[in-house]
């Protein structure tokens, strides 16, 4: 449950086709009627979107599409943070919890009973709230926490959750941000009756139940914020550049004030002023009838009633006439943010806006991708504009390399802001992103998740859809004077906040103390009679389609290198990838000569020339060296498929020597390692590879500090020359043929006679996992992190289908028993989970994992809790049903389409599988018992020993308490990265 809005670098446009982006076209909106309902929608959109408004004012977004069984739904209010009432912040964020509990109708067992304790609790939080006096508050929590013990006898956690596992939902998720609260389902389209009939029910009456325990969950998410130094970089920086709007003045969780004293009466306020139809939008894209659908939405929320809404007050923002600089202390490495403030979200500047962030970024030719990133004068930069309904932002960020202070860093990257004012960017650059913004349209609506996601992304910044799609049309016309006048009006040299992220201890740092919570009932086997309704409700069945690697995959060869192609029928688009079946496992320094290859050119071409080159064809290129499989990608229009496979050869055959280039890659990597080393999730990474492989394991197989100091230019570039001698396979996704595929790259691929071998020059071997110990690694934090590592037994393909169905019933999403005991009723951890592993290949070994996210002074609690769950299998009939039908029914609408075809194939054939394995799993999974999976259980888990990775502080974890768990290693950082 998000905190932020999604932040992308690429611009939400709203505009593409499964046959491609026609520029030029006329954009307007128009009116019609179909099925009795009157909606508008805007002419040649290759959305075909349908905009509705009921009668009761709400609105609905209809983008119909067959090619997946599914439908992406967005139930979306606006209102979020900014609209929080200033002395309950955080209160929005609060209500996206709570409606996943429940109404009057579903999440109570005796709701007659329940609703009078419930009452007790509302009057006893009032009480808590307007009493100053520290005991008495304590003596008023543990009658809430007794009350609530006895009103959660009568409640039937995660209901909502079992309802949409039932349906086979993806995603089941919600998020808050500044101006909008989302509810988010990925649904099969057959159920659409069940799903509306569960969200009209949902938004009807919802009561704040189990809130004590969620309250618990939403400290946890703070405290994890509090470990997060990004998050506290954003926080100050919109408090700076935002002092008097509520972007700046409001937290999205809010206070540690106000979250100590929360009050349901202004949670239930804020619902009834902004849960209301004029309000709210429906947004659905899939595979549907939209005639159908509008009448089945109109039916299901009727009986809302419109209300106005709370007058907003915008906080008008004065101009910045001087620099203004923050401060901010954590672990992490340094990095500074720069913020310049700009008109919201429906105006043509933050339009302009967007054009911007692509000059400045786009991946490939933007001026700090050129300037700072291509030419290595920073470790990482970049620029992206932060759009927003009252305002927008243009942020730019960079991380020094060794011996840069952040006032150089800031210097490199206004010198670019520089430019833009003084014109010094080329004519080619603006024509290249209009080229770029085509593909991106095409790309963004190749799926029907993404086409909701902007379409919803509209509604609540109330931006105009005819205005977005003609968004390719405005930015071809705009002059490099545009661009200039536009710069000095906006990116002054004085009007930005500079937030300086600091290493070092955050002396403000409070964390929110846990308070005493008796662990409550959840009550897994009762279910409400309206989840029984839903159920009873009819569906029509959706037929499994599965994959025949034969007849899906089209074979030609490009001399003696196979090609594996899936012909792309619906757009323009390519993508073309060079795949060995070998890594880093067989050369260490092959990973560092993929990534250096960027900083290289030929003996005819730059390698900023060749950047700008791919951006000018609207294509791109990566090279990825995993441990044991190397890519290389190529993606782009197909129109330019011949020149950027040319492009590429040319570059990988003739790249040349670059001993500059090297040695400030050496010295960016040097300090990235060093960077590593400050960072609990590359840690904890860390640890868990020495859990699995021992003191000599993947994480650490790098070039020690000795060996990188000695390695040339000329040794990168032997290997970039040698890599296509190597045995390889060519896969391709896009509009040509196969034959056409191998017909073109005969002529561009330089492939020799005979390929040979790469061999391997390490190989790592899964430990036996017969003890148990603690690996621990100290890092300054209010959370601890705590891994369960257990290697198990060589890949069984026989397992699978137990393995998939035991996943989702114990483990494997917020209906399962994990979820269920640890954080819905013992109010342990904000995020936790545990899972079987199957491994990527066949002579790998299975794996047992499992999570736990906790504040330090919860830890015993917290591993005892996971422990219990990992000796003995909770039953619930009901959920475990629950959990079969929701597997069925994900794997009849799931489709593996696109590339993801021939990936699967790959996939397979390293697990010695020759055909779709998910059709077992379909077959077979509903025919297991409980006492099947239970043997498993008891098989793989009970009594098992297990190592436990724990990255926390060494003050707030005792060892002590890490003893009663297994023999105690504290690892330093050398040994964990190897360098």
């Amino acid at each position: 449950m998000n905190f932020l809005k999604r932040i992308t670098i690429v611009t939400s446009i709203a505009a593409a086709s499964y046959c491609g982006y026609a520029y030029g076209q006329d954009f307007q909106w128009k009116e019609a009627k179909s099925n009795g309902y009157t909606y508008k929608y805007v002419t040649n959109d290759p959305t075909a979107a349908r905009y509705y408004t009921l009668k009761n004012g709400l609105t609905v977004i209809l983008s119909p599409t067959k090619k997946d069984p599914r439908i992406q739904t967005f139930i979306a209010t606006k209102a979020g943070s900014k609209t929080d009432p200033s002395d309950h912040t955080g209160l929005a964020h609060y209500l996206e919890h709570m409606l996943f509990k429940g109404t009057n109708q579903f999440g109570s067992k005796d709701w007659a009973k329940e609703k009078p304790l419930l009452d007790q609790i509302d009057a006893l939080y009032e009480k808590y709230n307007q009493t100053k006096d520290e005991a008495k508050r304590k003596e008023i929590y543990k009658e809430i926490d007794k009350v609530s013990g006895e009103a959660a006898k009568y409640a039937i956690a995660n209901e909502y959750d079992k309802m949409m596992s039932g349906m086979g939902a993806d995603g089941t998720n919600a998020f808050t941000s500044y101006e909008q609260t989302v509810y988010t389902e990925d649904i099969p389209a057959n159920v659409t009756d069940k799903f509306l009939a569960v969200q009209a029910e949902r938004f009807r009456q919802p009561i704040l139940r189990l809130f004590h325990t969620e309250l618990e969950a939403v400290y946890e998410e703070k405290n994890r914020g509090l470990d997060n130094d990004g998050r506290k970089v954003y926080e100050a920086m919109f408090a700076a550049i935002f002092p008097n709007n509520n972007y700046g003045k409001q937290t999205t969780i809010g206070t540690i004030e106000h979250l100590k004293n929360p009050s349901l009466k202004a949670i239930r306020e804020y619902y009834n002023n902004y849960y209301v139809p004029n309000n709210m939008g429906i947004i659905m894209s899939g595979d549907f009838n939209p005639d159908e659908m509008i009448a089945k939405i109109d039916k299901a929320f009727s009986y809302m009633k419109p209300k106005a809404i709370p007058e907003y007050n915008v906080g008008q923002e004065k101009p910045i006439t001087a620099p203004i600089s923050r401060e901010v202390y954590g672990p992490n490495p340094e990095n500074i943010m720069i913020g310049f403030r700009f008109p919201g979200a429906t105006t043509k500047d933050a339009r302009m806006l967007n054009f911007i962030g692509s000059m400045l970024t786009n991946g490939q030719a933007g001026l700090i991708d050129l300037d700072l990133v291509k030419k290595q004068k920073l470790l990482s930069a970049y620029a992206y504009p932060y759009v927003l309904k009252d305002y927008s932002v243009l942020l730019l960020q960079g991380n020094p390399t060794e011996g840069q202070s952040l006032d150089d860093v800031k210097s490199l990257l206004i010198q670019e802001i520089d430019k833009l004012r003084k014109g010094e960017f080329s004519d080619d650059l603006m024509q290249s992103i209009v080229n770029n913004e085509k593909k991106n349209v095409i790309q963004k609506y190749e799926k029907y998740t993404s086409r909701a996601e902007s379409l919803m992304d509209e509604f609540t910044s109330e931006v105009d859809h005819k205005t977005q799609l003609e968004y390719i049309e405005e930015i071809s016309k705009l002059t490099k004077k545009d661009i200039m006048d536009f710069a000095s009006r906006y990116l002054k040299d004085n009007n930005y906040v500079a937030v300086y992220k600091r290493k070092g201890e955050d002396k403000n740092i409070l964390k929110v103390e846990k308070p005493a919570i008796t662990e409550v009932s959840v009550n897994r086997e009762d279910q409400s009679p309206f989840l029984k309704k839903i159920d009873q409700m009819p569906e029509a069945p959706i037929s499994p389609v599965w994959l025949n690697f034969d007849k899906d995959i089209a074979k030609s060869k490009v001399k003696s290198v196979d090609v594996l192609s899936v012909k792309n029928t619906d757009n323009d688009l390519f993508r073309l990838y060079y795949y060995f079946d070998s890594g880093r496992w067989n050369n260490k320094i092959l990973p560092l000569a993929a990534e250096y290859l960027q900083y290289l050119g030929t003996k005819n071409k730059s390698a900023e020339e060749i950047s700008k080159e791919f951006y000018k064809l609207a294509s791109s290129f990566n090279v990825s060296a995993g441990n044991e499989e190397t890519y290389v990608s190529l993606e782009g229009l197909n129109e330019n498929f011949d020149k950027t496979a040319a492009l590429f050869e040319d570059l990988i055959k003739n790249c040349q020597p670059d001993q500059k280039a090297l040695d400030s890659y050496k010295a960016r990597l040097k300090k990235a390692r060093a960077n590593a080393k400050q960072n609990k999730g590359s840690i904890m990474s860390g640890l868990r590879s020495y859990a699995q492989y021992g003191p000599q394991n993947p994480f650490n197989n790098v070039l020690s500090d000795a060996e990188l100091d000695a390695l040339k230019a000329e040794d990168l570039v032997n290997v970039l020359h040698d890599l296509f001698n190597y045995k390889h396979k060519i896969l391709h996704y896009g509009p040509k043929s196969a034959n056409e595929v191998s017909s073109a790259l005969t002529v561009i691929h330089n492939v020799p006679s005979s390929l040979k071998e790469m061999p391997k020059s390490k190989t790592f071997k899964q430990i036996a996992t017969d003890n148990n110990k603690v690996l621990f690694a100290h890092y300054d934090m209010v959370q601890a992190e705590i891994f369960w590592v257990r290697n198990s037994d060589p890949y069984n393909v026989s397992i699978t289908p137990t393995v998939n169905l035991f996943n989702n019933y114990f483990g494997g999403g917020m209906g399962s028993v994990v979820f269920q005991t640890i954080r819905e009723s013992k109010a342990l951890a904000y995020s936790t989970y545990s899972y079987f592993s199957l491994p990527g290949k066949k002579e790998d070994k299975d794996m047992i994992m499992a999570y736990v996210g906790t504040q330090a002074d919860k830890f015993n609690e917290s591993t005892t809790a996971m422990n219990e769950l990992l000796t003995t299998l909770p039953k619930s009939d009901q959920l475990f049903e629950t959990a079969k039908s929701g597997l069925k029914k994900t794997i009849a609408a799931e489709r593996i389409t696109q590339d993801g075809i021939i990936f699967t194939y790959l996939r397979a054939q390293k697990l010695g599988n020759s055909t779709d394995i998910r059709k077992d799993v379909y077959e077979q999974a509903p025919k297991l018992t409980f006492a099947d999976i239970n043997s498993f259980h008891d098989k793989e888990m009970k009594d098992k020993k297990y190592t436990y990775c724990v990255v926390a502080s060494q003050d707030k974890v005792n060892e002590a308490d890490m003893l009663k768990l297994g023999e105690v290693k504290k690892l330093n950082l050398t040994e964990i990265f190897g360098y």
